[in-house]
């Protein structure tokens, strides 16, 4: 028997005490750390808790070969003068040692560690409707009883393993992308299956490639990214110079993706042919996310508009791909959905990795996989023999985090029974109906995915200590969401959803790769700015949308 692998290992049991708090936090990503941070300074008692055994989020965990962000300098860090007037990116786009190196350093300017205990999985939290308090117990024994509930779980905290027969008998190495081992396996000269062909699978294939003996990929749906413009920075050279990043930071939350860049400000059909050409070509020499999220404004919303940006897209990668039955199915010369509508990774080489005479393409639509053996994995064609199978075969996304923990509110009401019989129901993508007291970071039918992460985590962490000041101030001990404006939230974020293009691709933006999961948009596509607007607007007119109590009972 071979080893499938999940770092998951047993947490030392722990006498049972009840630690009091202000708030709990869950989460060690940009959202937890920086609400820790925040909460401290206003003078609250507050601790925050992780799983694994770092700061990072999902950069403590993804450490497979070719992991790295594809959001460029300097966009990808806190605002906090007091960090970015010390800290050096040696890249334009950061690898995963890197962003852990990062997080390292904001941990020791913030003095973070004092108020975080790691190896520490949250399992259950329940309101006590008499206290007004969390009651939050984890694996190892720990118990915390709060005031405030954080879970700031983050869009990728819940790994999908698929449930292939024979999956438990293979004899090599079986790894998901986000479990991958802190001592690198030798991967030279080996027979490497890479699962998916997301964002991970991009990046990870391609530099498995340059090490494996043979490298098999197997694609269900094509992935569309687009050409990273990678920047090695000396030591005496910066992203953007120090004085000019005070203004970025304040133009990167006004901007549309939480980005200091936007739409171009035009529909696709007011250029000519011409004109749009050289459009497309400016924005794809950038070497980011700008072809993507910063292209003409009906370019997500119109089919016309976004074919346009599908055929560019497809020539240039065509051109890279020698052979004519891997370009059909790398770049198919019909659209196979709506480009941008999947998420859009960044690449270094991906297609020419197909000219490799050691690389070659399983697409699963023709040949489905039906099982994997002690040897590999067997297709309806014929048994593939491998050393290591790599999973890239992604998360439950936005939800899977809040889902994985058991979290009963008002009456017992269970939030994961709640989500999974009508989908996910927020109040502006921070709050539920019925769970007093507990709000969340980068949540459903928050901007989310479609969000420079310290972007957010700044506006939502802000927008949650300014909720709690205003309580502690005014002696209110419970606030909750209403249901009736939650549901009319919900209600936006999906019109604003189907008027884009978003629901005709299936994807995890839509829940699509978890079976059964209630399909409804994750994200609030009108940008950051209208987002904030909202928040405000909540927060001035007495959080409008809450009901609020004082010692006994709820009240409008």
């Amino acid at each position: 028997m071979g080893s499938i692998i999940t770092l998951d290992q047993p947490e030392p049991v722990r006498p049972v005490e009840i630690e009091e708090l202000d708030a709990l936090i869950i989460g060690s990503g940009f959202g937890g750390v920086y609400q820790l941070k925040k909460l401290r300074d206003e003078g609250y008692k507050v601790k925050l808790v992780e799983s694994g055994t770092g700061y990072g989020g999902i950069w403590h965990w993804s450490r497979y070969p070719g992991a790295r962000v594809d959001s460029h300098a300097p966009h990808y860090q806190f605002s906090d003068p007091e960090l970015w007037k010390e800290w050096h990116w040696k890249q334009r786009f950061p690898d995963h040692n890197e962003l852990r190196a990062y997080f390292e350093f904001v941990a020791e300017k913030w003095d973070l560690r004092k108020d975080t205990y790691f190896e520490t999985h949250i399992t259950s939290a329940k309101w006590d409707e008499d206290e007004n308090k969390w009651i939050i117990t984890a694996s190892n024994g720990r118990i915390f009883k709060a005031t405030y509930f954080l879970p700031h779980c983050g869009i990728a905290a819940s790994r999908v393993m698929p449930n292939w027969k024979g999956i438990g008998s293979f004899k090599g190495m079986l790894v998901h992308s986000s479990y991958w081992p802190h001592e690198q396996p030798v991967l030279r000269g080996k027979k490497i299956a890479v699962i998916g062909t997301g964002s991970t699978g991009v990046q990870l294939s391609h530099a498995v490639s340059k090490e494996a003996g043979e490298l098999v990929v197997f694609q269900r749906t094509p992935a569309m990214p687009l050409q990273m413009r990678q920047v090695n920075y000396a030591d005496d050279e910066e992203s953007m110079p120090k004085a000019e990043l005070e203004k970025f930071f304040k133009d990167r939350e006004e901007g549309y993706w939480g980005f200091d860049f936007g739409f171009l400000g035009k529909g696709t059909f007011e250029d000519d042919e011409a004109a749009r050409k050289a459009s497309y070509e400016a924005l794809w020499k950038a070497g980011d996310f700008t072809f993507w999220l910063g292209s003409y404004t009906d370019m997500l919303f119109t089919d016309e508009a976004n074919y346009e940006a599908y055929k560019f897209w497809r020539e240039k990668t065509r051109a890279r791909i020698q052979d004519p039955r891997l370009q059909e199915l790398l770049a198919p010369e019909k659209q196979p959905y709506p480009f941008g509508c999947k998420r859009v990774p960044l690449e270094q080489g991906y297609f020419e990795m197909f000219n490799q005479p050691n690389v070659d393409l399983v697409d699963v639509n023709s040949t489905p996989i039906v099982e994997v053996t002690e040897k590999g994995i067997r297709t309806t064609e014929k048994e593939l023999e491998f050393d290591i199978i790599i999973l890239a075969t992604g998360f439950d996304a936005v939800t899977g985090g809040l889902t994985s923990i058991d979290i009963r509110g008002i009456d017992d009401v269970s939030l994961r029974e709640n989500f999974q019989a009508r989908g996910p129901t927020t109040y502006c993508g921070i709050a539920a109906a019925g769970f007093p007291n507990m709000f969340f970071i980068n949540g459903p039918q928050s901007p989310n995915a479609f969000c420079n992460g310290p972007t957010c985590a700044e506006l939502q962490g802000n927008w949650i200590a300014d909720v709690m000041n205003h309580n502690r101030d005014a002696g209110i001990g419970a606030i909750v969401a209403d249901e009736e404006n939650e549901k009319q939230w919900v209600e936006l974020t999906e019109t604003i959803a189907y008027a884009s293009l978003l629901p005709k691709a299936k994807s995890w933006y839509m829940g699509d790769n978890i079976p059964g999961k209630p399909r409804r948009s994750m994200m609030y596509l009108a940008g950051v700015p209208a987002y904030y607007e909202k928040l405000k607007s909540c927060a001035s007119e007495g959080y409008k949308g809450f009901r609020f109590r004082g010692s006994k009972g709820l009240k409008a």
